[in-house]
């Protein structure tokens, strides 16, 4: 069973609310909105030390009570985190570790990229596991969709790596990327692994959306239509809506 907190996402796949500004305020609003799940980006939030980040998860946990993923996604994949690998790091493992938060209070779950190699990924998933955390190994491709073998191979190798849920993020070129994205989702949950898929951009929206009904346990949506984390990403309250019309 795949849980994050309290959640089960073998029962529903969750709508995430991506924090990237004002943290409190955005997550707040996030809650009303109807959010699952908050995804905590300390790289777009410009957070940098252990201790405002501690601080920040405490209070957004106690204002929402919503579970949190904790992100700080790299330069390469697409984030804005600038300073050493190391520190990027040592930062997400830090957070799952230190006694500057309660096990209620910390991260229910840690995003990881697949791209950051097997030495960061082991010392993350040794933190999250230590503390009972689940762990999100991600892939990020801003330029295209690799083929469907490749897509499968990058699913595969998450999972040897240690992941809980894999998550594959690709930009579709044409309506056969989509359904190749649909099919890895759909023969990923089949074989009893838990995936998040997205095709980014125009031509993917409708897969924030679609994605869930064929396995996909995660869908990510922005707080503010005027600010978002990836290309098509629908508010949160608009994807609520339509999950619950097609359900």
């Amino acid at each position: 069973m795949i849980h994050i907190g309290q959640l089960d996402l073998e029962k529903k796949a969750a709508v995430v609310a991506v924090i990237l500004d004002k943290p409190l305020e955005t997550s707040r609003k996030a809650a009303e909105m109807g959010a699952d799940l908050l995804e905590i980006r300390l790289d777009l939030l410009g957070i940098r030390d252990l201790e405002t980040a501690a601080e920040t998860i405490r209070e957004i946990k106690s204002e929402t009570g919503l579970p949190v993923i904790l992100t700080n996604r790299s330069s390469t994949e697409g984030g804005k985190w600038e300073g050493k690998e190391t520190e990027r790091i040592g930062l997400l493992t830090d957070l799952l570790s230190t006694n500057l938060l309660s096990l209620k209070d910390g991260p229910d779950a840690v995003d990881i990229e697949l791209s950051a190699g097997r030495e960061a990924i082991d010392q993350v998933i040794k933190a999250a596991k230590t503390c009972g955390k689940t762990v999100i190994v991600s892939s990020h491709d801003f330029s295209k969709t690799p083929s469907f073998h490749e897509m499968k191979i990058i699913v595969e190798e998450a999972f040897l790596a240690g992941a809980d849920i894999a998550k594959l993020a690709v930009m579709p070129q044409s309506r056969k990327d989509v359904l190749d994205l649909l099919r890895i989702a759909l023969d990923t949950r089949e074989a009893g692994n838990a995936i998040c898929t997205i095709a980014m951009g125009k031509l993917g929206k409708h897969t924030r959306v679609i994605a869930p009904f064929y396995g996909s346990v995660l869908t990510y949506a922005a707080v503010d239509s005027e600010i978002s984390a990836a290309p098509g990403q629908y508010q949160v309250d608009k994807i609520k809506k339509i999950l619950e019309l097609l359900e």
